[in-house]
């Protein structure tokens, strides 16, 4: 498997996506291509911007060609940024990012450029969206996944910088309101920044790219409130208006969406908008939508204004019309554009497949040939990565450079292998082939799939678009994977949360005890001197941490010197240093070091993250939860919310000498939630234990009687003796208490095989309709009844025996044999219902008088109305209530009910 994962890694980097043939296609058809006339009639998915003749092609060294044919490889090596975690030594995807630290550990990550692998999965955005329409999902899921890849149709517009040669390119879905765009903004780590920015506001902008780095792209997309950016002190010129606009960055602007730059119309978008009050830039309206009262900023509707050559007109026509403009004048053209991103396939990790590729004396990679496939890990004791970031496997030496080149040490991710093992699954002993034409054109696809919604934007998304790149090489006969698809609802359990401070907490403690000493002194102290000096006012419950901690530091310095000076200014220095003030806090040496460098001159940023100690505040003693970092810890070692601290410190080696905070009774205290069961939660309940307490087949039915298996339910052990009980009273049908085999050839009663063939009925039903829970439910009835009837006949239990396989293997498998089947209970043809035993002789008719049921009594199904409406009368449970009354009526509803008015 390993072999042929990497196998389909090498097809992948051989391979270019055709957009004329709107498939993938060798890579050796593009160097002839550009062989004998460059690439300016390639029409490629690529992010080659550069156009080249056949002349310059054949006047590139290998390495540059090598650079060139990466910007087209369907599996390429570029820079990219990334959420990169030093701690763990490796590139964490962004639901692994919580607040700007590692979910687990709590460790910071930044924005990091580094070089890695990466799949070019926007090429089949078109396809992956129209094939939604082939397959038999939940709308749910299709919306989760079209919303992804975020298809939207504009203009590419090309804004040319004032003073330098280069353009900002920029995509819009709204180019009718480019008469209103009074700035633009980049992405922090656009590749122009660095160029345009001038040397007065070179500063701002490092401090600005130095904040960013500490922020995971989620936290940037969703921090809707905390308004921030730089102006780089450039200017571009609108390509249409002419005029000239301040180019800033901000962190809403995202590198890998579009071209990283956007054009801001803060009269309609609202995060334009309030940067641009936030910072005073001007707000030109553009759109008038007096007559649209219900129309909003999103809507395309409207009169244009303000906007020259396109004033009066509606805005889709004034879109149709600037898309025009653009495209004569030369400075854009009509766009299709994709939310979705190329996917990252490099890991700093030990564990995962080795890419199969070596890179010669000039960098350039090159596929190990096939023959050597598989690529194996080298054995390795150490798998941390090395100091400076790289993958643990760089450590290997002899490995890495193997025959005069250097191996690639990065490894794939977890969706190499998932991303087509079921194909595997249809020829998993072939050692030619990574399936054979004939097995696959056998077994075709998956016909049902059952998984959560979690994958809709990872696994199925990645099966998908390999699935669509083997239909495009000939070795897959479908262009989807999975046919059907049902998401089931994910297991909920109780997770725990402990508290890691983070110096946020350390300032407020300091700000709590600088208040307790301050109580001796007069309202306004000043310390320090100079720029640096600073006023605590107590009263306002102000205390501010930046450079201002140096002077705290300092302040044993200053007292002597500066005391007299500041009396006269009717100032009084607060006597204490900050040690004093820590002095029985050891657990925050990290903020009295970062006091210490300060003091040196060095540059220390106020991180929020703690780096070097691991200090855990129990729930009760936090009043400020951005004051802290939530992490997840495994709930077998929590008692009550009250955490076992010895084995903590075993379990989570990754903390190093982790310090506590406890609560008065010196206990640490978790909080809690309800949430979905998983790993990286901690709040698995292990099935190993629940198989050990209560069996397998228990642990099953147990899973599937929880609910319907679409919705999520939470898991309550408490629940699983309802199932047990059920066992004991199907395994009680065939034996009694004392193990006595109970079973007879006796012919069943016609009401014994009505309890039967009706379980047989709605079980077949259910299952059909993946009603499981339902399934049990109606197996518990099932067992009830024919205990109630006395029932332990062959003819009866057998077929419910089959029925029940699927759900209780163990138990059926069991019970087959013991009445007298050789063969397995999965070969057994499985039980349908017989109809003739479901046939109705009679119908029970609830009878009331005066619309309060009085009696129930069965009547023929072929009964008339006057034979019922006469029996109904004469029955002695009736009597009662009608004797010596006026029938006024009687009311006869066929097969339903009888309601008597007196």
């Amino acid at each position: 498997y390993y072999k042929w994962t990497q196998w389909i890694f090498q097809q992948l980097f051989k391979h270019y996506y055709c957009n004329d043939n709107n498939k993938a296609r060798p890579i050796i058809e593009l160097i002839a291509k550009f062989e004998k006339e460059g690439n300016q009639n390639v029409n490629a998915s690529s992010n080659q911007k550069d156009t080249f003749t056949a002349a310059d092609w054949s006047n590139m060294s290998n390495k540059e060609k090598s650079d060139i044919l990466m910007n087209y490889r369907l599996a390429y090596r570029s820079i990219a940024y990334v959420n990169w975690c030093e701690a763990l030594g490796t590139i964490l995807a962004n639901d692994e990012v919580k607040d700007g630290v590692s979910e687990r550990g709590g460790f910071p990550v930044e924005r990091k450029a580094m070089e890695q692998w990466s799949l070019r999965t926007t090429a089949y955005a078109e396809r992956l969206l129209t094939g939604l329409d082939q397959v038999d999902w939940s709308e749910a899921l299709k919306g989760i996944q079209r919303n992804w890849i975020g298809r939207s149709e504009g203009a590419t517009a090309f804004f040319q910088l004032d003073g330098h040669d280069e353009q900002i390119e920029i995509f819009t879905t709204r180019p009718d309101t480019i008469f209103g765009a009074t700035f633009m903004v980049l992405a922090p780590e656009h590749d122009l920044i660095d160029k345009i920015t001038t040397p007065e506001q070179k500063a701002k902008i490092n401090a600005y790219l130095e904040y960013v780095g500490s922020r995971s792209e989620l936290q940037r997309q969703s921090d809707v409130k905390n308004i921030t950016g730089e102006f780089t002190g450039a200017y571009a010129i609108n390509p249409i208006k002419g005029d000239k606009i301040p180019i800033w960055i901000a962190e809403y602007v995202l590198k890998d969406y579009g071209s990283g730059a956007i054009m801001a119309v803060p009269s309609d978008d609202e995060r334009d908008q309030a940067f641009a009050r936030h910072f005073g830039l001007d707000i030109v309206s553009v759109v008038d939508k007096a007559d649209y009262p219900n129309a909003d900023v999103h809507d395309k509707s409207g009169i244009m204004i303000n906007s020259g050559f396109i004033n009066g007109m509606e805005v889709k026509e004034a879109i149709q019309a600037v898309i025009q403009k653009l495209e004569e004048l030369g400075v854009g053209h009509r766009t299709i554009n994709y939310k979705l991103r190329d996917a990252n396939f490099s890991r700093q990790r030990y564990w995962g497949e080795p890419f199969p590729v070596v890179y010669d004396t000039e960098g350039v990679a090159h596929l190990v040939d096939e023959a050597q496939l598989p690529v194996e890990l080298p054995p390795l004791d150490d798998f941390k990565p090395t100091k400076d970031g790289k993958a643990p496997l760089a450590k290997v030496e002899d490995w890495v450079y193997a025959d005069g080149r250097r191996r690639e040490v990065d490894t794939m991710p977890g969706f190499a292998g998932s991303s087509w093992y079921f194909l595997r699954y249809m020829d998993p002993d072939n050692d030619d082939e990574f399936v054979s034409q004939k097995a696959v054109n056998y077994w075709q696809d998956v016909d049902l799939y059952i998984g959560g919604t979690e994958h809709a934007v990872g696994h199925l998304l990645y099966s998908r678009t390999w699935h669509k790149f083997f239909y495009d090489l000939g070795l897959v006969p479908t262009e989807e994977p999975f046919k059907k698809l049902v998401n089931q609802g994910m297991i909920g359990g109780r997770s725990n949360f402990i508290y890691r401070a983070n110096e946020k907490f350390a300032e407020q403690l300091l700000e709590k005890e600088l208040k307790k000493i301050s109580t001796t002194f007069e309202k306004d102290t000043i310390i320090g001197e100079g720029e640096e000096a600073f006023k605590v006012d107590f009263a306002c419950d102000k205390i501010k941490l930046a450079i201002e901690l140096k002077s705290l530091y300092d302040l044993e310095r200053y007292k002597d010197k500066h005391k007299q000076t500041l009396n006269e200014a009717g100032y009084h220095l607060l006597p204490i240093s900050i040690e004093e003030v820590f002095a029985h806090y050891h657990e925050f040496d990290f903020i009295i070091n970062k006091i210490k460098k300060a003091s040196n001159g060095e540059i220390v940023p106020l991180n929020r993250n703690v780096r070097d100690t691991a200090l855990f505040v129990s729930k009760d003693m936090i009043e400020d939860r951005s004051a802290v970092t939530k992490l997840y810890v495994d709930v077998n070692i929590v008692y009550n919310d009250v955490l076992d601290l010895a084995k903590f410190e075993k379990s989570r080696t990754d903390f190093a000498n982790p310090v506590y905070i406890l609560n008065d009774n010196g206990d640490y205290v978790c909080s809690h939630a309800f949430e979905k069961m998983s790993k990286s939660k901690f709040n698995v309940v292990n099935p190993d234990d629940m198989v050990e307490e209560y069996g397998a087949d228990c642990f099953r039915m147990y899973e599937m009687f929880l609910g319907p298996i679409e919705q999520g339910k939470p898991w309550n052990t408490e629940g699983i003796n309802g199932v047990q009980g059920f066992l004991k009273k199907f395994w009680a049908l065939f034996y009694h208490h004392q193990d006595a085999w109970m079973v007879t050839n006796e012919k069943a009663t016609k009401d014994e095989m009505k309890v039967v063939h009706t379980c047989i009925k709605r079980v077949n039903e259910d299952i059909e309709r993946f009603s499981f829970n339902t399934c049990v439910s109606e197996f518990m009835k099932c067992a009830n009844e024919l205990r109630k009837l006395n029932c332990h006949k062959k003819e009866a239990l057998e077929p419910l025996v089959v029925l029940l396989a699927p759900f209780a293997p163990h138990l059926a498998e069991e019970l087959w044999h013991e009445l007298g089947n050789e063969q397995t209970v999965f070969d057994a043809d499985f039980p349908s219902h017989d109809e003739q035993y479901l046939v109705e002789n009679s119908i029970t008719y609830p009878i009331s008088v005066n619309g309060k049921k009085r009696a129930l009594f069965d009547f023929p199904v072929d009964a008339s109305k006057d034979d019922i409406e006469k029996t109904a009368l004469e029955l002695e449970a009736i009597q009662k209530y009608i004797e010596g009354k006026t029938i006024r009526k009687v009311i006869v509803v066929p097969k339903k009910m009888v309601n008597i008015v007196v």
